[in-house]
């Protein structure tokens, strides 16, 4: 039976990973992780914040991922959203859930992502 989720992976372009690492660690916060090594020859990073993981792993053939997307759990939604804006990225709010507060945008290649409030 499952009993958890490890990690979400996400595809990034040849050559993106500084764009990666100054969006992810720089505007949200998350520490990147060292790959093993058998890995690391791949390209791509990883990044932790609470108990997600997030991999994002390089894929010559590249698409961004427009409707499929992690949901990230975040305590102040506010303050972020106002981070990812001031950094030159639009976010997009969504009332569709009921009794959640979310938004939405995109990383650095077009990857969707969904942040939630606590």
């Amino acid at each position: 039976m499952i009993t958890g989720l490890d990690h979400v992976q996400l595809a990034a372009p040849p050559g993106s990973e500084a764009g990666l690492r100054a969006y992810y660690a720089g505007v949200l916060g998350m520490t990147e992780i060292p790959k093993p090594a058998a890995l690391a020859a791949r390209g791509g990073c990883w990044f932790r914040a609470g108990g997600a993981e997030l991999h994002l792993g390089i894929e010559t053939d590249f698409r961004p991922a427009r409707k499929a997307h992690p949901g990230l759990l975040v305590a102040d939604l506010d303050a972020l959203a106002d981070r990812i804006t001031a950094h030159g990225a639009p976010v997009t709010w969504d009332d569709g859930l009921p009794g959640r507060r979310r938004f939405y945008c995109a990383d650095p290649v077009g990857n969707r992502l969904e942040f939630l409030g606590v």
